[in-house]
């Protein structure tokens, strides 16, 4: 199915319409927002949350390799994770698209791998497809949801090699056209030598290393979930379950680079019924901040640790 022809493009219009939805939020709940505090326990629960978050981009990395694996291309594991850590900070570059672009010419290139161009597109499309897959499948958690939790699972059906071989293709297709379109390609994906997609087992190694890290992210959102005091607002499924449907959503709707405005107005949409709203607000705005925080360190971290890696090569 195609998406209407929008001026300015579909991903303009949901950045304004999340972005406006945030802004009718905040002055709604403006006042109780400034009334809201943390105590020293609170900033603790935040700081923990950093950690978490970080031990989820690292688990991330690792659930990349884990796909590199499960492909067959023997990784250099300790590249691999360097590269994605410190490409992750592209994302939130306007497009959307940069950290991605820095993955398949690394794997390209040789620097974490030596694949071809389709090899190495398939391998940086299957990492956010799996992790989507595997933050949906927890949807169930939250309980039934008027039909929900079914729809969460259906995504692991379609990750059986006959469904999942035609959609990367398409997806293959659709993503070079958008690298063309961004000037990351000269060539039309119809020029690109792209081989048929030959995936023939369910890829469960790495669907798993991608729900371990899904996992840690909720952690650290957790934590500013208690840093707010809101745990018992609702039962842990009931969070994880809004989370995993936020979280994919800020990775899946086309929207501001990183998710952002997207993941926090799904946050709102599905849990203000139940959880107050200006507490629910301040806990989507400070993991966002917690977020953006772990990225930034692990990126720093990252580039420090592969300028070293470089300097003992060559050594």
């Amino acid at each position: 199915m195609n998406l209407p022809n929008l001026p300015g493009g579909v991903r303009r219009w949901v950045t304004l319409a999340s972005a406006g939805f945030l802004l009718a939020a905040l002055a709604a709940h403006g006042s109780q927002l400034l009334q809201l505090s943390l105590d020293g326990q609170g900033w603790c629960w935040l700081l923990l949350g950093v950690g978490f978050t970080l031990l989820s981009l690292l688990a991330n990395g690792l659930a990349w390799g884990a796909v590199l694996a499960w492909l067959g291309h023997g990784p250099a594991w300790s590249a691999l994770v360097l590269l994605f850590l410190q490409s992750n900070l592209r994302k939130y570059l306007p497009g959307g698209i940069w950290h991605l672009v820095q993955r398949w010419r690394a794997l390209r290139s040789g620097a974490a791998a030596d694949l071809s161009a389709s090899q190495a597109l398939l391998a940086v499309l299957l990492d956010p497809l799996l992790a989507a897959v595997a933050a949906l499948a927890l949807l169930p958690l939250g309980g039934w949801q008027n039909g929900l939790a079914l729809l969460g699972l259906l995504p692991l059906l379609a990750l059986r090699p006959r469904w999942l071989n035609p959609w990367l293709e398409r997806l293959e297709r659709q993503r070079l056209r958008q690298w063309q379109k961004q000037g990351v390609v000269d060539q039309a994906p119809a020029e690109l030598p792209l081989g048929p997609v030959g995936i023939a087992s369910y890829p469960w190694p790495p669907l798993l290393a991608e729900l371990a890290f899904v996992l840690l992210r909720f952690g650290g959102f957790a934590c500013c979930v208690q840093a707010f005091d809101l745990g018992f607002s609702l039962p842990w499924g009931g969070w994880l379950a809004g989370f995993a449907l936020a979280w994919t959503a800020g990775l899946v709707v086309p929207g501001a680079p990183g998710g952002l405005g997207v993941f926090e107005a799904v946050l709102l949409l599905r849990l203000s019924a139940v959880v107050p709203e200006a507490p629910l607000l301040a806990v989507a705005i400070s993991y966002r901040l917690v977020s953006s925080l772990a990225d930034l360190l692990a990126a720093v971290t990252a580039r420090a640790d592969l300028a070293t890696l470089r300097n003992r090569r060559y050594c």
